[in-house]
């Protein structure tokens, strides 16, 4: 498996897409997601999305944000948008796309990295903190986290 920036894989745009808007979005915000995946597109530059590629089969996504929740703009930057293709989930790719950005953040010079999940005990798996409770659009609780780098 190689995980690489999408500007490398361009080709996987519409999927990665798709992917972050069916797991993420709602019905009328693909438009949305779309948008981030064209700018995540621009070598050394955030928002920035990553691939994971298995010969030419993609396997997953994650990105390295300067944002991804609106009411905590205080914090920066941020590993948003992971997704692993349903069929190849069990496999530790979250591990291995999570361990990429972070790696990435780190070698950029930042101190720590954020993100935010609705779900609770899977990340603190993997060395993030839970640091508290945030706010979603337009009232939906979410759990804090951060990886100090």
């Amino acid at each position: 498996m190689k995980i690489l920036p999408l500007y490398a894989m361009p080709q996987y745009a519409g999927q990665v897409t798709d992917w972050i808007w069916q797991a993420f979005g709602t019905s009328d915000s693909r438009d949305f997601f779309a948008s981030i995946v064209v700018t995540s597109q621009r070598e050394g530059q955030l928002p920035l999305t990553f691939v994971a590629v298995e010969g030419e089969k993609l396997v997953g996504t994650v990105g390295l944000w300067r944002c991804d929740l609106i009411s905590r703009q205080d914090l920066y930057p941020w590993l948003a948008a992971l997704y692993i293709d349903e069929n190849q989930r069990g496999r530790g790719l979250g591990a291995k796309l999570q361990q990429h950005v972070i790696e990435h953040a780190r070698a950029l010079g930042y101190p720590q990295l954020y993100l935010y999940s609705a779900c609770k005990d899977y990340y603190e798996r993997f060395g993030w903190e839970y640091i508290g409770d945030g706010l979603d659009y337009p009232d939906k609780v979410v759990h804090l986290y951060k990886y100090v780098l």
